[in-house]
Order: structure tokens, then sequence, then C-alpha cells
């Protein structure tokens, strides 16, 4: 069906089916078109669609018309798809849409392939290559991308878009210039610089291209205009490119006449102090930073250090942290504010420790002794004697010194004063910590309100305050590095057509985030890979390789999987890595990136590692966390199956006790949601995903805790989705299972029954029996909640046949347990207590705690009903003191439920209170609406009996409404008990 179609974007929305133009209809609709196109795939929610398309001003049936307009899209790409049947193009995902795309259908997709291979080709020595292919891109172009499309996300789109032409056609003009075109260019560069005045690469390329024609009067022209353009438009002068092509021109540098010579920027020769017959004050500081923002503790902190331990020897701060956090920046802007504490001097020295041409020491204490006024003559040959030499020197004196971009303890040493009296400032990316009697400062990013206030400082007060919320989200982008900050509000400030909103986008995309930090001389990007340059290939290589797991960090045993080491040689690699601040280690055992670090890592993790070895990192991984999984599901269903049918390949962790398990599930849970999504993301074939769908039932006891609801419901969808796409039975029956159990949490009963019976159908089918018993008891339970008791027994049976057959009496145990209440609820009590005692009495002698407390709640709720009250309470405050020993939340709360029915029965109705608040309070807190309802009724009808008919009557208005919303059947039987409710009137 999607045979003969395409798409555009970069011009009108637009789309053909065998090269005849569809009708898309109205601009809302080819803008919803727009919104799927460019996410490429990826689900859209209704929401994202509707802020995409309307932004503030959506009207309040914004969600009917995005139904309809979908709805004529599916209708328009397929026209042929019989009624009712399932679309193939615009698909439902989840609560959600996603466009799926033949390959090459969008002619965006194809710019950017062929933007890819002409890189390929100019890094191979194929220029001609090259341009012909970036010739090819350009012309994709049909007009102004996302013409007829309306809303905030085209109107940011096409920014993008149109920024990307741009920069395609300057890498053009680059390339022909180094093939010698450059009489060919001239005419397009001045139609380019008429249309962009601002836009210096380009105006910088006209002057090149003039120059080489002979044309050097044209060539200054068009840096004078360009001057003029820039001051009388945005108060600023050209950039360094400019500025030294211009003056290049200017001195006929011949290198300018070779093709193949990229322009450079001159270096300024570096000139001595003058000698004078006394010592000198040197006062070397970089200048004050104007716009410095925040750290006002740790400034504090600094400069009463530095001020008041003189005392106690040398006061040395050394400061660490990531690239672009700040170092050099506080160093200098402490320094200065220390100047009246160091009247005879500061000296400042630039180490260069990420660079391959560190500074030496003996060159570092040249320049200082230089600086204090010994002639050149005179100054000594060797490292221990110039160090000597510059001891003596600031004995007696008061003089700080900074030591900038150190690479190691080695080099700072013997640039260190001696006396008492003066002080030392060093920066550093490595921790230092071998570097005697030094205070160690390990820098932070800025805190939200620091990075937003640096932003406003940059970009302008007045742009920002307007656009508060937006300004948040882009220094979030950035991750509150101060020089990323700074970056996008320079471009911000040179920008005055762009608004605070616009970046957001342009920052939102992960894969060019890095791209869009920088301006001028200045680059994240640039910046990082100064301190990756510097690491051995063991360590790039855990560099890069732990930068692939989308959690948010990762524990030790999971890093040693991912670099196929053993958790001693792991640990050692990261520990190494922290020191060198390209890794953070947030907590023992636990590592993490900065996330711009990440996009970093990700992107040299492209260029330098094969596709094959990036897969097998993150099947270790998940191997590594069902291993672990599994050992953690199999103590917390001791006696049950699930745990010896998951198909674990690979080592993991082993517990002894539930305790460590449930903490090692709650420990790694983001982790190990990310890595599922991942397998889903990655998965094109089904022994790639089976591994994640066996990892959602081996954290099965993460779900029964409640904490994870979202996050369970999320992942299974995702897992169920690449299932369906690459025809995997057995990760399908697994998502549905563990989906089933969520929608069954939430009391979504009629919608869990369907996907369990999707998946009993899946199990008989394939003889699979991973979940077979279970998902026969979730059967009976669900239709039981829905009151149809004898069916539901019926279900039992099924299950306890299984379990009995294949010699699981961990199931049947579990079976009789349940289906205790189920006689209870036909009237036979006898029966009831009868099963509910076996299963206990079972999981007794197997010894499962967790199945001794699951059965324990259900004869106390048997033997409440029959009135053994006394006896009901002893099994649930059992029960109870076991689910909270292992954080089950969802348990905890239907317990506690239970209880203060017991004790309305009792009319002990201060216990049913507290007990029901209990229960009210953790309902709550993991979002269980169908807990909670059942917490405010059993609250309400204790508060009754205290005589409270006030509070009782909201209470179980609150549990009606909420019942209602749920449809559950309880919503009926608590209206019976309204209507009886006298009417109370307040006085």
């Amino acid at each position: 069906m999607a045979g003969g179609l395409r798409f555009a974007v970069l011009g009108p929305v637009r789309a053909w089916r065998d090269d005849i133009e569809l009708d898309l209809g109205t601009p809302l609709q080819r803008s919803i078109l727009g919104v799927l196109l460019l996410r490429e795939g990826r689900a859209v929610t209704p929401t994202e669609m509707i802020d995409a398309v309307w932004g503030e001003e959506a009207p309040p049936r914004a969600l009917g018309a995005l139904r309809t307009y979908v709805s004529r899209l599916r209708t328009v790409l397929e026209p042929e798809r019989p009624a009712r049947s399932r679309p193939e193009l615009l698909t439902s995902v989840g609560r959600g849409y996603a466009l799926r795309l033949p390959e090459g259908a969008l002619d965006l997709t194809r710019f950017e392939k062929l933007i890819h291979e002409a890189e390929a080709a100019r890094r191979s020595g194929q220029p001609k290559d090259a341009a012909e292919k970036l010739g090819t891109a350009i012309d994709l172009f049909e007009g102004e991308p996302l013409a007829g499309a309306v809303g905030p996300y085209a109107d940011h789109q096409r920014d993008r878009l149109i920024e990307c032409r741009l920069t395609t056609i300057e890498t053009l003009m680059d390339i022909d210039l180094e093939l010698g075109n450059h009489a060919a260019v001239v005419s397009d560069l001045i139609a380019l610089t008429a249309d962009h005045p601002l836009r210096e690469r380009l105006r910088a390329q006209l002057m090149l291209a003039y120059y080489r024609c002979g044309r050097q009067g044209d060539a200054l022209n068009v840096f004078t205009e360009t001057r003029e353009a820039l001051i009388d438009e945005l108060g600023v002068e050209p950039g360094s490119e400019l500025t030294t092509l211009h003056q290049r021109i200017l001195n006929a540098d011949p290198t300018l006449a070779a093709a193949t010579e990229a322009p450079h920027e001159p270096v300024a020769a570096a000139s001595d102090d003058d000698t004078l017959a006394d010592l000198p004050k040197p006062a070397q500081l970089p200048a004050a930073v104007s716009d410095f923002t925040g750290r006002r503790e740790i400034v504090g902190r600094l400069r009463t250090y530095l001020s008041t331990g003189q005392s106690e020897g040398v006061p040395i701060a050394a400061i660490c942290g990531i690239g672009g956090v700040g170092k050099t920046a506080l160093a200098v802007h402490v320094a200065h504010a220390c100047d009246e504490t160091f009247p005879d001097g500061q000296l400042y020295a630039d180490l260069r420790g990420y660079t391959d041409e560190a500074t030496a020491p003996e060159s570092a204490l040249g320049a200082f002794l230089r600086a204090l006024g010994i002639p050149p003559d005179v100054i000594p040959e060797g490292l221990a004697e110039r160090s000597a030499l510059f001891r003596s020197l600031l004995a007696e004196r008061r003089i700080l010194v900074l030591l900038d971009n150190a690479r190691d303890a080695a080099q700072v040493t013997p640039l260190l004063p001696g006396s008492s009296g003066c002080a030392a400032i060093v920066t550093s990316r490595s921790k230092l910590a071998d570097l005697p009697s030094a205070r160690l400062i390990d820098l932070d990013v800025l805190e939200p309100d620091e990075a937003l206030s640096l932003f406003a400082t940059v970009a302008g007060p007045e742009r920002v305050a307007p656009e508060r919320a937006a300004a948040m989200d882009v220094v979030a982008a950035c991750g509150f590095l101060p020089l990323a900050v700074r970056i996008v509000a320079a471009r911000l400030a040179a920008r005055p057509s762009w608004t605070v909103a616009s970046l957001v986008p342009r920052l939102a995309d992960e894969q060019h985030r890095l791209d869009e930090l920088r301006v001028g001389n200045l680059a994240v990007e640039a910046t990082f890979a100064l301190g990756y340059g510097q690491l051995s290939p063991n360590q790039a290589r855990a560099f890069r390789l732990l930068a692939l797991p989308n959690g948010p960090d990762i524990s030790i045993g999971a890093a040693a999987a991912v670099l196929s080491l053993s958790t001693h040689e792991a640990e050692n690699l990261l520990e190494s890595l922290v020191d060198v601040s390209l890794l953070e280690a947030p907590a023992p055992s636990r590592y993490r990136f900065h996330d711009l670090l990440k996009l970093f890592a990700r992107r040299v993790l492209d260029k330098a590692e094969r596709p094959q070895a990036r897969t097998m990192a993150l099947r270790r991984l998940l191997g590594f966390y069902l291993a672990s999984a599994q050992s953690a599901h199999r103590l917390a269903y001791e006696g049950s199956g699930i745990a010896d049918n998951l198909m674990v390949v690979g080592s993991g962790l082993s517990f002894n006790a539930i305790e460590g398990a449930l903490a090692w599930l709650i420990a790694e849970g983001d982790a190990l949601f990310g890595a599922i999504n991942q397998a889903a993301d990655s998965s094109r074939a089904a022994d790639q995903l089976l591994p994640a769908g066996d990892m959602l039932v081996g954290m099965e006891p993460l779900l029964e805790m409640g904490t994870h609801t979202r996050e369970f419901d999320s992942a299974s969808r995702a897992v169920l989705a690449t299932a369906l796409r690459i025809g995997d039975a057995g990760s399908e029956l697994r998502a549905r299972y563990v989906l089933g159990r969520v929608m069954f949490a939430s009391n979504r009963l009629v919608e869990a029954e369907e996907q369990f019976r999707l998946v009993h159908e899946l199990s008989s089918a394939r003889g699979e029996k991973v979940v077979t018993g279970e998902v026969l008891n979730a059967l009976a339970v669900v239709v039981g909640r829905q009151r149809r008791h004898h069916e539901a027994l019926s279900w039992f049976d099924a299950a306890m046949t299984y379990y009995h057959d294949n010699g699981v009496p961990g199931g049947e145990a579990l079976v009789l347990s349940y289906s205790a209440r189920e006689h209870l609820g036909l009237g036979r009590p006898d029966d009831a207590i009868a099963a509910a005692e076996k299963g206990l009495a079972i999981f007794t002698e197997i010894g499962s705690g967790a199945g001794m407390a699951r059965a324990r709640y259900h004869l106390g709720i048997v033997l409440s009903r029959v009135g053994r009250l006394n006896e009901a309470v002893h099994h649930h405050a059992e029960c109870l003191a076991f689910f909270r020993a292992g954080k089950q939340r969802v348990w905890e709360q239907r317990v506690c439920s239970r209880l203060a029915e017991t004790f309305i029965t009792a009319e002990r109705y201060a216990d049913a209170v507290r007990h029901a608040e209990q229960a009210l309070v953790v309902s709550r807190e993991i979002g269980h609406p169908y807990g909670e309802a059942l917490s405010l009724t059993v609250l309400g009808k204790a508060l009754m009996g205290m005589g409270n008919t006030t509070r009782s009557a909201e209470c179980l208005r609150q549990a009606h409404t909420l019942f209602v919303r749920l449809g559950a059947p309880e919503a009926a039987d608590l209206r019976a008990l309204l209507d009886e409710l006298p009417i109370v009137v307040e006085t």
C-alpha cells in the first residue's frame, strides 16, 4: 500500500502517489502531516500535536479536531484500506500517532543522506564528488520549507531547515573555492550575501573569491560593507575569521592564492615584560569577567581561604571540573576580588594541560621570572634551579599565582610559591588529589536560577524576561553548563529576529544539540574534545561505550557488562574517568555523564565504534540486567516458575534476601526501563527483542511496589509495538501480560481482561510456559473483580490443573489463596476458609515468605467476613509487616484498607480511621486511584461510626466519584449507601 508514496517538507508540505499529487486538505491538516513527517516514525502524543499545531491558542475541542484531521489523512494516504482495518501508514501508537514511511519517501531524509555522503567523500579526498552531492541536496529545496504549514512547531522547524540549507551552501562554496572555482562562485556569493548580509561566513567566502580573481579592491570593500552592516544592525565588530582574512588580504598573504589552503587565524607573538632595575609588580591576570554570575557561596569561601590561610602555610585552591563548567572564570573572578590581599601582584600562566602542547614547568617559570624582573641571560636552565629562584623571589612578598588548565600535580608543583604570604589558585579537569596541601573544589554546573541569570545577562534582560519559561527550557537543555549557556545566549543576542522560544526546538534535537552550541571561536564540542584527546585507548573506549545506555546513570556491575571487564577492572577505569572530570560519581559504585558530555561521547562513539561492537555492548548490558532481575524475581516469588522460564544469556547479581533484591530493583529502575526502551527502539529481530520482554516480566516485583506504574505502561507498549512490527509473538505475549497487570492495577478491568485473553491465546498457540499459569490466575482474578464468580472459579481450576501438571506447588497455593474470595462471593464461606488455609499451608511448607504474606492477606479477608475478627487482624498484621519491609506499597495499601474494614466490623472506629488514613496516604503517594477510592470508602464508613457525618459523607462522595471514573462495580454499592445518608445541614 505504501508503494509509490513520497513526501516533501523542503518546500510546501506535499505528497504524491505514483507521481500524482495528493490533496492534503487545509493548512491545519497539512501542519499535522508535517509534524508526523518530521518526527520520522516516532510517536507524537495528542498533547504534543496540539501544542505543535495550535500552541497556546488551542481551541477547547482541539483533541476532537485532531482526531478528525488524522482520520482524513488516513483516508488520503490509504484510500483502499478496508473499513475498520488497522492503518499501515498513519498508525496509532499508545495514545498517539506515528507515520511509518517507506525508505527514501521523504525529501528531508534524502537531503540528510546526501549531506552525510558528501562529508564522507570530502574526508576521503574526493571534493568533486562531495560538491556534486551537496548540489543535489540543495536542489531538493523548492522554496520556503514547510510552506503552508502553521503553528509554533512548523515555525521552529522552518528556521532549522533554512539554517541547514544555508550551512550546506556555505560548505559547497568552501569546496568550490578549494577546487579553484572562485570565478564561478562570485555571482552566487553576491546574491547570497545580498539575501543574508549579516552572515559572516558567506561574506568571507566572497572576499576570498574576489581576491583570487585579482579583485583585491572589491574584496576589501566587502569587508568595509560587512563591518558597517554589523555595527549598524547589531552593534558588534566582525568576528575573527573576517578580521583575519581582511588583514591577510591587506598583507597580500601568498598562502591565500593556494586553493587548498584554508585561512588560519594569526597567532599574536608574545612579548616579554620590560625589565626594570627593581622587582616590578606583575599584573598578569586576564581581564575580569564583567558578566560573572552566581557562585556566591563558593566565591566567599575561596576569598576567605586565600586571605586568611597564611599562618598555616601557602593556601592552594585546586578547582576541578568538566570542561566548560567555568573553572577559569571563577578563578579569575576570585583572583581579582583578592587584589588588595596580594598587593605585590598576580602571576598567571595557561599551562595548556589538555592540548598536545602542554606548557612545560620550565617555560612557565621562565616567564614568571622575567615578569619578576630577572634578565633572560641570568635565568638558570634547570627546572629545580628555576623553581628555587622563583620561591626565593616570592619570599617576604604577597603574590597570588593563578595556574590555569593544569594537566597534573607534577606540572603544577614546581610553580607553587613557598612563602606563607602568597597563595595559588589552580584549575584543572583532573582532580589533583595528589597535590600536597591543596584545598580541592569540585566545581559543579550552575544552579538553574544562576544559569538563567547568566543567560539573561548575555542575551539581554529585556529579551529574556517576557519568555522566562522558555529561557529555563533553554538553560536546562544546556545542562546548566556555563559555557553552553553563554554560547546560546550570545547567538540569541546576535540575532534580533530570534525569540527565546525559537531556541527550544533547536536544542531539543539531541543529535544536533552540540552543533547549536557554537559561536565564533567558542564551541562546547571543541572543549570536550580537548579532554577526550588526552585519554588512553582503554579510557577512550570506556568513555564511548558507557554513553550507549539510555539510563540516567549506571552501576559498576552494569558498566562492567558493557565493557566486558571484571568489576575490579571496570571500577579502576571508571574512577580514572572521574578523576579527569569526564564522568561523575553521584553515589558509591554509580556513575553518570553530564548531559552534554553524553551527547559528545555518543558522537565520537558513532565515529569510532563499529555497529556490531555497539550492539554487543547493549546485549551484554541487557543480559546482566535480565540475569539480575531473574534472581530478584525468584526471591520475590518463591515457588513460582516464571524465573526459571526467563531466557537468560549472561550472568548478573545474586541476592541472598528479598530486601536486597527489591532494593536493587528500586535503585536500577530507571536504568532498567531505559534498557528495555532502547531494545524496543533498536530491535530488528525476535532474538534482539525477547530479552527486553523477559526483563519486563522479571521486573514484576517492582510493579507491585506501585512506584513505577507509568514506566511499566510505557515500556510494555514500546515492546509490544516493536513485537507486532517484527512479528515476534514471544515478546508480544510478555508485553501484553505486563500491560494487563498495569491495567488491572489501575482497575481498567475490561482492558486488562482483553490483554490477558490475548496472552492466553498466544501461550496456548506457542506452547510457551513463561506466564501460562500466571495469566490463567490473572484472568480468574480480573473476572472475579467484575463479580463473575463462577467464571472466575473456572479459570482458577484451569490454573490449578496447569500448576499441578507442571509441578509448581507455589502456583497451586496462589490459586487456592485467590479463589477463596470467589467462594466467599458465592456465599460459600466454609469453602473459602478451606481454600485460603490450604494455600497458606502450602506456602509455609515450601518456605515462601512472599507467598505466605499473600495467603495471609486473602485468609484475613475471609476470616473478617465470617466474624473471626481477632484472627483476621492477626493475619493482616503479619502480612503488613512483610509488605512494609519489602516496600511493596500496593500491598501495604490493600492490607491497611482491609484492617480498617475489620476494625469497623469490631466497632473499633478509631483504629479503623488510623489504618484507612494510612491506606489513603499510600495510595495517593503511589498514584493508585482504585486504592484511593477503597481507602476513602473505608475511611468514610469509619468516620460515620465515630459520628463525624460531615467528613464521612465527603469521603464517600469522593470515593464514589473515583469509582465512577474508573468504571468500577463498587460505584453502584456506594451510590446506594450515599442515598441512605441523611442530609446534613451545617449551621
